[in-house]
């Protein structure tokens, strides 16, 4: 139970830390995951993120404290418990966020993470895919350009925005093509989801020297002194790490982890009954979320409802994905969207857009259940880019099983109450058009298009949700006052420990953040193996 590297976390960015640690055969790796295999046609299937959505068999199923933004609401999180973690039960979307949120990084403190430095990383991952054919081949993630399979009415959707005078792009990933609206990519290879998992962990498997663990919860950290020597699973046993340990267990997991090793904030972990041996105010601090929202239409022409809701429709989905892997089940229903400024005047896009060709009834209660309306519609919503709110994650308690707090602070900032109010008259623009008049039957519920700028605040208090993208709880920057990690990821006054995901952001990207968590422990790796050369 000794290696070179201990790994904790088989997700998005513990994957590609895997990947880089095992590639020149000089080091062993043991690779730890707490939740089960991703072997399961429920992860494979793109479309079946609906039900690993509340599996508690690949998921944490964590739920926030009541939040004061939201109407003292408490939020449902789901966070992926399984081989691939997130990129096993996520939407799919890659995006690698704009070039400018990198640069943030590096003004905050991480020294070598602006775009310039992290761009050759994101090229060098990537194999972009047209119709299951790899057009530009490099990296072993393939990310899919779906529009040749897409439904119908997404191309409504692109016409609407050249009426709406907005840009339209063609990859939303190239620098230079940011803004607009687009066919999404996703993380899909040839009808299958294509999770971390599948594009750096089975590669490293296949070496010889990396150990993957599955189903082992980590306790604590192994410290000696200031030193982490390993990690403590639930029932007491130890693995032991020659070099380092490295945390991946996302922005919700490290913090809460270092928590329960005493690293942290020191008057948390006394009232939470943890002996603090290492004190980092930071830990769990400065997280940050993207809040979305939705509203729902109906449709003068076919949606997606109309393919799906037949029981004979989703027959004929089941045998086109059966034989030919395409269809409505090998895409998600995330399909056209992109980044859009919400007025002249700002510089770098500031709003992400979703135009979905589908429309469901949520159920009610905190748990999403889609059930497909009979009737044609789709959804449209947004997402401010940038939020300044600040949240927290802490341990409820020393006991591993304990579900952690979670403190959004959601709409806590003037600005993001704002955002709220542009995001909200960036639609009215949209739907305002000759082409979505044409294809709107009306509104299924309440829509931009009948509220004012303070009942647009009150409906996203009501009705708005985590986009599932926490982030920043073990920040890197420049000291201890305000951050966690140093610009090569180790703990600030702790030797042999590194966290490496989501929680390393030193501020959220502009968007979905699996592809921007991917790149950070890819380049983690690298930065590992040169410290150790």
């Amino acid at each position: 139970m000794v290696f070179d590297f201990v790994v904790v976390g088989a997700g998005s960015a513990g994957c590609a830390i895997a990947d880089q640690l095992s590639a020149d055969g000089r080091f062993n790796v043991a690779v730890v995951e707490a939740g089960g295999s991703d072997r399961r046609l429920a992860v494979k299937v793109p479309i079946g993120y609906a039900f690993t959505f509340n599996n508690p068999a690949v998921n944490w199923k964590y739920w926030t404290e009541p939040d004061p933004g939201l109407g003292n609401r408490r939020s449902y999180w789901p966070r992926g418990k399984v081989v691939g973690g997130s990129s096993s039960i996520n939407a799919m979307l890659y995006c690698r966020g704009l070039s400018q949120d990198f640069d943030d990084w590096a003004t905050a403190g991480a020294t070598g993470w602006d775009w310039e430095s992290v761009r050759p990383v994101f090229e060098a991952m990537e194999s972009k895919c047209r119709r299951g054919t790899v057009t530009e081949p490099s990296g072993p993630l393939v990310i899919t350009d779906p529009r040749a399979s897409c439904h119908p009415i997404n191309a409504a959707f692109l016409r609407a925005a050249t009426e709406a005078r907005w840009p339209v792009t063609d990859d939303y990933n190239h620098e230079g093509q940011e803004e607009g609206l687009c066919y999404f990519h996703s993380t899909t290879r040839n009808g299958w989801r294509w999770s971390s998992a599948d594009a750096f962990l089975r590669p490293a498997l296949g070496r010889g020297n990396v150990t993957l663990m599955r189903d082992r919860l980590v306790s604590h950290l192994c410290l000696d002194g200031r030193e982490v020597t390993g990690v403590v699973f639930a029932d007491g046993s130890v693995l032991r790490a020659r070099r380092e340990t490295i945390l991946c267990a996302g922005a919700v997991g490290s913090p809460v982890l270092l928590q329960r090793s005493g690293i942290g904030p020191g008057e948390v972990l006394q009232q939470r009954g943890v002996e603090t041996k290492v004190a980092l105010p930071a830990v769990g601090r400065h997280m940050q979320d993207h809040l979305g929202i939705t509203y729902f239409y109906g449709a003068t022409v076919p949606t997606l409802n109309s393919d799906l809701y037949p029981f004979c429709g989703r027959v004929k989905a089941g045998l086109q994905y059966l034989l030919k892997r395409d269809g409505p089940l090998s895409l998600p229903v995330n399909q056209c969207g992109g980044f859009m400024r919400s007025s002249a005047q700002r510089e770098i896009p500031d709003m992400q857009l979703y135009c979905n060709p589908v429309s469901y009834s949520s159920g009610g209660g905190g748990e999403f259940r889609a059930s497909i309306d009979r009737e044609p519609g789709f959804i449209l919503g947004f997402c401010p880019c940038r939020p300044t709110s600040r949240g927290t994650v802490e341990l409820a308690s020393p006991d591993a099983d304990a579900a952690p707090l979670i403190q959004p602070n959601s709409l806590s900032t003037d600005k993001d109450l704002e955002d709220v109010r542009r995001g909200g008259a960036l639609l009215r623009q949209l739907t305002a058009t000759p082409t979505m008049r044409e294809i709107t039957k009306g509104a299924k519920s309440v829509c931009p298009d009948t509220l004012d700028d303070e009942g647009l605040v009150a409906d996203f208090r009501a009705r708005a949700g985590t986009n599932f993208h926490p982030s920043c709880t073990c920040r890197m920057g420049r000291d201890e006052s305000d951050s966690v990690l140093d610009a090569r990821l180790r703990v600030h006054g702790v030797s042999g420990l590194r966290v490496a995901d989501a929680s390393s952001f030193p501020s959220i990207t502009s968007a979905n953040t699996n592809a921007p968590a991917m790149m950070l422990g890819r380049r983690a790796g690298s930065l590992v193996c040169e410290d150790h050369a």
